[in-house]
């Protein structure tokens, strides 16, 4: 029985190669490298274009050939347009800082504390900046961009006291995909 097959077309001034099952991406915005070993579908670059194939043509099979497909997908749009997700800092009381050191972000002065919080940059292609009472996460790699944000809000989470009152933090407020 025949598989499913998809084909993509890079953009223009986007390159694709694939060695090794990860599928590398280059464009203006950078780099971005995925690997596909663990998921059950062939990828093969031909000129411009990606093809996507699946050897059974089962439902389950074409839900994972159009996952790949919205995987290949943003990192189409993070070489050529980036990701950005925008988070703010809220404080009641305490003045909090916030400072960006080496791969990772210190959160100074949280309820007090005096050791800095800390949350892990994830990808050295992800550029984490302080504007004000806001800090912009951006890069090209999605998932790098969104775990990247992700880690600075829960590092600031509040254990043991009611969230609805102890409201301090840095909070994502906006994504750019």
């Amino acid at each position: 029985m025949p598989g499913e097959t998809m084909e993509l077309t890079t953009p223009s001034g986007v390159s694709a190669s694939f060695e090794r099952h990860r599928l590398s991406v280059k464009g203006p915005k950078g780099t971005v490298e995925r690997d596909f070993s663990k998921i059950p579908v062939s990828v093969e670059v031909k000129d411009a274009k990606i093809l996507l194939s699946t050897t059974r043509s089962r439902k389950g099979d074409k839900a994972i050939l159009n996952t790949c497909r919205s995987h290949v997908g943003n990192m189409f749009k993070g070489v050529t347009e980036g990701f950005t997700y925008r988070l703010k800092v809220v404080f009641a009381h305490f003045p909090i800082t916030v400072k960006v050191q080496g791969s990772e972000v210190h959160v100074e002065n949280f309820y007090g504390e005096r050791a800095p919080r800390r949350a892990t940059i994830v990808s050295e292609s992800t550029k984490v900046q302080v504007e004000g009472d806001d800090l912009v996460v951006s890069g090209p790699d999605l998932e790098a961009v969104g775990q990247t944000a992700a880690n600075i809000e829960l590092s600031t989470k509040v254990k043991e006291k009611d969230q609805r009152i102890f409201l301090d933090g840095v909070y994502i407020y906006e994504r750019k995909k």
